[in-house]
């Protein structure tokens, strides 16, 4: 696989990054960075709500949550907010989408603290698209060659989705991959809510997805027994099956079409934009972007429509699909006026403030989240009775429908996993030329 794999070797270098008056300096070894970033003011990883925002993740029935989440207000001065999910798949998922999140804002910040800024005749707005769609690309490299080297965190057979956003005053720049998803709520000329898809499930059975895939020799096919899934295999080996075009880490795919390349998207904001919805698939599995826009939005109060929303999913689990294992679900709720509840709302609602202490910071122990627990569905689903031994992040089937940002899932029956087994690779592996 080449130097992708190795995990031998260990950046060593450091930046410092300013955020308003203070200074991050990121260092090699984790926990001084988590002991760092948990005295950020306005950044949330927990179940809870920011000055923007609400979050919540509730684990599934497959055991350690794989999901993880965050809402940083004030991440640059002059309204900046960064959000993101994260959903893990294969043995260390839960890692992986727990690195991301600590790690890339903060490289997302350094290229934008070494951006050259010179002045050009482009429209601001051109040059904010540029500026952004580079820095998105050149975090979403960085992020993906720290965990190819990553002294102890293996993600050969590990990796993660991601679905990441940046709301600067009007403007919303978007970097993905994976299969997470962001809709966004908004008002038509009647004064209704509607629902506006603004990422694309990436898929492999999408063409242009499969058409890299297959050209740099990976292959893309379904098993019988879920003909709707495309999956990536090995052009040597039934492994690992990955339901998935784009990710994180799964360095053994990385030289056979998958990659962690995002797409990016740029959208200017008006009056009509209410609010966005960033969520794992364990959501989208089971309601529809509609559903989704209209339960935050009849939400008792802002601060609890996240978890609202997540308890929704969990009971369409329930009553869909009785005999499968539901997924891990997270939610951010991003308000684009800005506005949440008044402090009493969200003490009602049993949320937490805007801020968190630093022992709400996670570590790579494996801790898990622990939270008690309407459709155009994206979703496949497989009784408990069938799924093999693995207990690795499950995953939702698509297909492609001529480029239409809000095309329909498959209405499936089964629920599969990300990954269908771990590679089994021989002395005899041929070689690629």
């Amino acid at each position: 696989m080449g130097s992708c794999v190795s995990t031998s070797r260990q950046s060593s270098s450091c930046c410092c990054i300013g955020i308003g008056k203070r200074a991050i300096r990121t260092h090699s070894d984790h926990a001084a960075r988590l002991q760092q970033l948990s005295s950020i003011p306005n950044r949330i990883i927990m179940n809870g709500n920011s000055t923007t925002s609400c979050v919540f993740t509730q684990q599934g029935r497959k055991g350690i949550n794989q999901d993880a989440m965050i809402v940083w207000d004030d991440f640059m001065p002059e309204d900046v907010t960064f959000c993101g999910v994260f959903d893990g798949h294969g043995p260390n998922g839960h890692l992986v989408a727990r690195r991301v999140r600590d790690v890339f804002p903060l490289k997302l910040l350094s290229f934008f603290s070494s951006h050259d800024s010179k002045s050009s005749g482009d429209r601001e707005e051109d040059k904010l698209h540029s500026l952004w769609r580079d820095l998105f690309l050149k975090s979403y490299k960085a992020m993906d060659k720290e965990l190819s080297t990553h002294p102890s965190l293996d993600c050969f057979c590990s990796g993660s989705t991601s679905i990441t956003l940046l709301k600067q005053g009007s403007n919303l720049f978007m970097g993905y991959i994976g299969d997470s998803r962001a809709v966004m709520g908004s008002k038509d000329e009647n004064d209704s809510m509607v629902a506006i898809q603004l990422t694309v499930d990436l898929k492999p059975d999408l063409p242009r997805e499969a058409e890299r895939i297959k050209s740099c020799k990976g292959r893309v096919f379904a098993l019988q027994d879920e003909p709707e899934v495309s999956r990536v295999w090995l052009p040597f080996d039934d492994a690992p099956g990955l339901a998935m075009a784009r990710a994180f880490g799964d360095f053994c795919l990385k030289d056979y079409g998958v990659i962690s390349i995002p797409e990016f998207s740029h959208r200017i904001l008006n009056e009509r934009d209410i609010f966005v919805v960033l969520a794992s698939d364990g959501v989208w599995d089971v309601l529809s972007n509609e559903e989704v826009v209209q339960i935050v939005s009849s939400s008792p109060t802002r601060s609890s429509a996240a978890k609202t929303l997540v308890e929704s999913a969990a009971r369409e689990w329930k009553f869909k699909y009785p005999t499968s294992k539901m997924d891990d679900c997270a939610v951010v709720c991003l308000f684009l006026d800005g506005k949440m509840d008044s402090e009493s709302d969200n003490e009602e609602h049993g949320f937490s403030s805007a801020t968190h202490d630093s022992n709400a910071i996670e570590s790579d122990d494996g801790q898990q989240y622990n939270s008690e627990p309407c459709l155009q569905r994206n979703f496949t689903v497989r009784s408990s009775s069938d799924e093999n031994d693995h207990n690795y992040k499950n995953v939702a089937a698509v297909e492609d429908n001529s480029g239409d940002l809000n095309w329909l899932g498959l209405e499936g029956v089964t629920r599969v996993n990300s990954l269908v087994q771990l590679p089994r690779f021989s002395e005899e592996r041929p070689t690629t030329s």
